[in-house]
């Protein structure tokens, strides 16, 4: 039984050293470095989305917030002329400023979050691609390294029977000069 066992890891040992040969690791390796850049580049592009509707957003609350200052202006010189009506339209518009900058706090903070996810998943990333990029130049040189083991592995050792006679001679030569 143990040598039945014995007999079928052999087999899959070969199987999957003729599976890994077909497979070439080197250039899956090499294809997943590519798809790795592919992601950074396109969340760097992602990071540079964000942060410029970020800026915009920002921008927008600056723009209202001043909208907001000039509407208390207002405000003041409406209940000091005594005109409610007016004063009604710029308290409306008051509310809808503040109910619209509050949208854009709130837009903005789940940007900030977004990002900041984003940048940690980038710089992990990174991390990985490093990682991957030097796993790849460990198997760039071992395949090399592999390339001149295999010259080593099977070298030419075919001895004639001509060269056996002609070696025969020259010691038997040797020998029989005093």
């Amino acid at each position: 039984m143990a040598l039945i066992t014995r007999i079928s890891r052999l087999f899959q040992a070969d199987l999957h050293a003729v599976l890994d040969r077909i497979e070439e690791p080197d250039q899956l390796l090499r294809q997943a470095v590519r798809e790795m850049e592919n992601d950074l580049a396109r969340d760097e592009q992602g990071i540079k989305a964000l942060n410029h509707e970020l800026g915009q957003l920002i921008s927008r609350e600056t723009d209202i917030g001043h909208s907001l200052e000039e509407i208390e202006d207002e405000l003041d010189v409406c209940f000091e002329s005594g005109k409610d009506d007016l004063a009604r339209a710029l308290i409306k518009r008051k509310l809808e400023a503040l109910r619209f900058r509050k949208f854009l706090s709130r837009k903005r903070e789940v940007q900030e979050r977004t990002l900041n996810g984003l940048r940690t998943r980038l710089q992990e990333n990174r991390a990985s691609l490093d990682s991957m990029r030097q796993k790849a130049e460990l198997l760039a040189e071992e395949t090399v390294a592999d390339s001149f083991v295999d010259n080593w592995s099977s070298p030419d050792i075919v001895v004639r029977d001509e060269d056996v006679e002609v070696a025969f001679l020259r010691e038997k030569q040797k020998r029989s000069r005093p």
